[in-house]
């Protein structure tokens, strides 16, 4: 299972739920990889330290090496590991620009990994080019997150589009996992009626787990830990719990 978490708007809680979800998943004895794409590498520097980050997704993608030389580092987890990038995978897209294999850059470079590892959570930049499309391409799962604000259903019908076209040729078996709705406070009424509007809008795609504001979340990161360790009793451990729970269910 390979798991893209997509949305090309930022600040939506992407990495947080990429590296929460990853987590889970290990804690529950799968051996888990972490694909970040996101030239950012927020979900990179949630684990490793950048420095000693000496090769990334970049050079997997563009060297083209067998899976024993892939950038693949473990993390504090166990089970989980994770392949980082670098802000040099900003670069990526111009370097791939007119090459016939651009799309499936790469599923081809990570093919010997699905006999490693039963589940990867690939976390994508918050745009809808060509990594992005790397990564649907790759995936056989996309799971999208929507922030729970005034502008959450902005540009989903061109991620929803994207989806589609991917869907209709390069990769067929590619499967809507579901809609996830994060950094929600149902404390205010501005919540409960975008939570409602996002309900309207994706139905039975929605999930029934909603990830709430949480400081805790916001704060694991920094002390490089998942919420599981550095928070188990909050309520972004137990709805990333049930998430997992509830992935499970419609894999």
């Amino acid at each position: 299972m390979i798991i893209a978490i997509t949305n090309q708007k930022g600040g939506v809680g992407k990495t947080t739920t990429a590296i929460n979800l990853a987590a889970a998943f290990a804690r529950r004895g799968s051996k888990t990889l972490l694909l970040d794409l996101d030239p950012q590498a927020n979900s990179s520097i949630s684990f490793l330290d950048p420095l000693g980050i000496e090769r990334s997704v970049y050079e997997l993608m563009m060297d083209g090496q067998g899976s024993e030389e892939l950038p693949v580092y473990k993390t504090p987890i166990e089970n989980l590991d994770i392949v980082p990038a670098r802000i040099s995978l900003a670069k990526l897209e111009s370097k791939l620009v007119g090459d016939f294999d651009a799309p499936f850059r790469l599923k081809d470079r990570m093919e010997p990994l699905r006999k490693t590892y039963k589940t990867i959570i690939i976390d994508t930049p918050p745009t809808l080019g060509l990594i992005t499309v790397n990564a649907l391409v790759a995936s056989t799962h996309v799971l999208i997150p929507i922030q729970s604000s005034y502008f959450a259903l902005e540009g989903t019908d061109d991620l929803l589009e994207t989806i589609e076209k991917v869907k209709a040729r390069p990769n067929p078996k590619l499967e809507m996992l579901g809609v996830l709705v994060t950094l929600h406070d149902k404390r205010t009424t501005l919540g409960k009626e975008v939570f409602e509007q996002i309900r309207r809008v994706f139905g039975s795609r929605l999930f029934d787990t909603v990830i709430t504001k949480s400081v805790r979340l916001e704060e694991s990161p920094a002390y490089k830990e998942s919420i599981f360790t550095f928070a188990p009793q909050s309520s972004g451990a137990i709805e990333y719990e049930k998430l997992c729970n509830e992935v499970l269910s419609r894999v």
